[in-house]
């Protein structure tokens, strides 16, 4: 690590960034080098200063996004210490903060870290693909979030803020080219379309060749297809109304990922003759692009999502402000994921998912100087269906049963999530010095869910039908009638195949408890303990038992935190830290269950470890000693482990107690820093900046096994850039991953392979910019 923060601090004497990449450009832009405390902020969902927020946020405004080159959400890596991002390996993202986050391959996951856009809930992580897009900032709340936030939001936050219509007529475009032939372009347009409405569309579209190859033929993978627009309409009749109308979208036809094989490592090795090519396949090379896939195959998404909103905030008079948010979304996900990393139909996976959601907030704020107070309820109505076909012919696991082939099964669940709640929460100022925060969120979450394997072929339903009559025979019951393809497969406890329907019916309060002191007017000191609470869910392994589709219940988690947000030297240096203590009970964790027939091996399902905790702390520094250069260094340090008895299964279904474990996908140390600086060219303003990002050593599972390690790595990226001084118009060079780092950020085991998932290699490009 230590050569490349030297890198980064030769990149950082000669560095910053730019106002506008890859990103729609916004027309009310500040300079890149404000301090980042100036920032007004709604973290407790109402404007105040980031500095004089209670608790741990990171807040950038567009304009710092664009210059660092964030267009998505994983990208916040770069400048958000504690902040982690996983390839699922099933095209789902996975979010966690702190080392709170959930792991699952399902597109109807629900997270832990909750993002939302405006206020509004994107329950489903799948669909936050285009929630960084022409943006006036973004705030990333850390810890617990339940009061004003709701469940699902145990380890924070992150609340993308929308750039607004303005009242005067402006736009903006933006086009760049970079390696593999990647072509962004954006643009907006806003302005009065009345005395008392203005309104704003934006469009953003991405095209990009093949980046990845396989590595045993002449083929390529990984174009980049995605499209996507916000419009919004504002509508102030009178001083004392506001509307806000959003109707935003994308559609995703981008290649999925294509994994890295790293070992073979047979579910069923008395069946290894079947898979002779199998053994002796090469694993793939240390390179970020290679990989392997089967030929002729289209694995690509096909994925739509839309969103209807309305806001209306009506002011009672100056101290009362009653709000209504309604919100309606739905996407339809069609994407084919190779998940062996070979050119082998050892696994592939063919998701269809249908997600819905409908939610409404009603709450009424209140500023009396010294009480301030919220008070609302919270209704929503989530649906996630989802039908995912597993093509693994060329595996021992469809081989494991003496009656026949196993080439194919469906897997599909249908969830129906139903949450009401109530919250509250008060801050109360004791003297001029002091102030107290309570609030409590009242929650009822039920899930009515449906779950079983159906045969996806009439081989399947075959070798079925001969098994089950044998396990019957032996257990004096009749035969069952032959199953045919599209049937339901998972027996339960009488042995006969019949879908799994159930409900799961859970309630919680969340609470916090919080002081914060400003010694002298200048600075915070904060000290807060707060519950939170993730909903239960239900996950549907490739298992031919119901007894493994027992839903993982609710988890929640007890934090305590103190921290510090502090000017020095006349602002010229902000510095801010904490320390944190999170006591777990029944985490929700992608663990291991072994089921009738065992000779299916330990296979993947949702399971709660009863007891953990993550222990830890936190740093961030910015600063602007001089005019122009903007500095910034952030870290987290994790101390996760599991602290009962837990009984799971290794990948080789081996039982293990995992008590003492650290949580997978947990590194113990992270670090970014960012360096900027702006100079006068002549009549133009020149701007160079660079940016680290480093993360220690993890692993993708209990048990610490080497073949699942996450190594270490640190990334670097560069920027330079020419502008007018009105911003009128710009042009930048960037290259991310100067290095060229070879690293990954998932290690994943189905079937018969253990494979990876690489980061981004290095790429290079050119941006232009303009507005008027």
């Amino acid at each position: 690590m230590m050569r490349y923060a030297m890198l980064f601090g030769a990149a950082s004497a000669c560095a910053i960034a730019t106002s506008s990449l890859a990103q729609t450009p916004v027309e009310t832009q500040t300079d890149d080098t404000e301090m980042t405390n100036e920032i007004v902020v709604t973290a407790q969902k109402r404007e105040e200063s980031l500095r004089d927020v209670p608790m741990s946020v990171t807040a950038l405004t567009g304009a710092q996004l664009a210059s660092k080159g964030i267009t998505d959400v994983q990208g916040l890596m770069k400048v958000t210490p504690g902040f982690s991002f996983v390839e699922s390996g099933s095209a789902v993202p996975v979010y966690s903060l702190r080392g709170v986050g959930f792991f699952d391959t399902a597109a109807g996951a629900r997270p832990t870290v909750s993002v939302y856009q405006d206020q509004i809930p994107i329950p489903f992580s799948i669909e936050t693909t285009g929630a960084s897009f022409d943006l006036e900032r973004v705030e990333v709340l850390k810890g617990p979030q339940g009061i004003l936030f709701g469940q699902n939001a145990t380890g924070g936050a992150i609340n993308y803020i929308a750039a607004k219509p303005s009242a005067d007529f402006g736009a903006g475009a933006s086009v760049s080219y970079a390696r593999f032939n990647t072509v962004d372009v954006s643009g907006y347009l806003t302005g009065p379309l009345g005395p008392t409405l203005n309104a704003r569309l934006a469009v953003r579209g991405q095209r990009g060749d093949d980046y990845q190859y396989s590595y045993t033929r002449d083929d390529t993978h990984g174009a980049k297809r995605f499209l996507q627009g916000r419009f919004l309409l504002d509508w102030k009749p009178s001083s004392a109304l506001s509307v806000e109308l959003g109707v935003s979208g994308f559609r995703d036809r981008s290649d999925t990922q294509a994994g890295q094989l790293q070992q073979v490592l047979l579910q069923t090795p008395a069946r290894a003759s079947f898979v002779p090519l199998l053994i002796p396949y090469p694993t793939a090379p240390a390179s970020n692009r290679a990989a392997d896939f089967d030929a002729g195959e289209a694995f690509r998404r096909n994925n739509k999502y839309y969103q209807l909103s309305l806001r209306g905030d009506y002011y009672l008079n100056d101290m009362l402000t009653v709000t209504s948010i309604t919100a309606y979304s739905d996407m339809s996900v069609h994407q084919r994921i190779d998940q062996d990393g070979t050119s082998l139909t050892a696994s592939t996976s063919d998701v269809r998912a249908n997600l819905s959601s409908f939610s409404q907030e009603l709450r009424l704020a209140g500023d009396m100087g010294a009480v301030q107070f919220v008070v609302g309820g919270y209704l929503s109505h989530d649906k996630a269906r989802e039908d995912n076909v597993y093509d693994l012919p060329y595996s021992t696991i469809s081989r494991t049963l003496p009656t026949g082939h196993l080439p194919n099964f469906i897997l599909s669940s249908d969830q129906n999530f139903k949450t009401a709640a109530v919250f509250g929460n008060v801050d109360i100022k004791i003297g001029e010095a002091l102030t107290a925060h309570a609030g409590a969120r009242y929650t009822n979450a039920k899930n009515a869910y449906s779950a079983c394997n159906r045969a996806g072929s009439a081989t399947t339903a075959a070798t079925l039908t001969a098994f089950y009559n044998i396990l019957r025979a032996g257990a004096g019951s009749a035969p069952i009638a032959p199953l045919a393809t599209g049937d339901c497969v998972t027996l339960d406890a009488t042995l006969t195949p019949v879908p799994l329907m159930d409900n799961l019916d859970q309630d919680n309060v969340s609470w916090r408890l919080g002081l914060d002191w400003k010694p002298a007017g200048e600075g915070l000191i904060y000290a807060n303990v707060s519950r939170g609470y993730k909903a239960g869910s239900v996950s549907t392994p490739p298992a031919l038992a119901t007894a493994a589709f027992v839903p993982a219940t609710q988890e929640s988690v007890l934090a305590y935190e103190v921290g510090f947000k502090f000017p020095i030297k006349r602002r010229y240096l902000e510095a801010s830290g904490a320390l944190f203590y999170y006591d777990y009970s029944d985490k929700q964790v992608l663990g291991r269950v072994l089921t009738q027939p065992t000779q299916l091996g330990a296979l993947q399902a949702l399971v709660n470890v009863p007891q953990s905790r993550i222990q830890g702390a936190e740093f961030q520094i910015n600063s602007n000693p001089v005019r122009g250069l903007s500095l910034m260094i952030g870290g987290t340090y994790l101390d996760s482990k599991v602290t009962r008895d837990f009984i799971n299964y290794t990948i080789t279904a081996v039982q293990t107690n995992f008590k003492g474990n650290a949580f997978p996908y947990t590194p113990k140390y992270q670090l970014v820093a960012d360096a900027q600086y702006e100079m006068p060219i002549g009549n133009l303003i020149g701007m160079i900046g660079s940016n680290m990002n480093y993360r220690s050593t993890t692993n993708s599972g209990f048990g610490n096994l080497p073949s699942l390690n996450i190594d270490g790595y640190t990334l670097i990226d560069v920027r330079a850039a020419i502008r007018t001084e009105d911003r009128r118009w710009q042009a930048m060079l960037f290259v991310r991953n100067l290095t060229d780092k070879y690293y990954w950020t998932n290690v994943a085991r189905l079937t018969d392979t253990i494979r990876r998932y690489a980061g981004e290699p290095r790429t290079y490009g050119v941006q232009l910019s303009t507005k008027f």
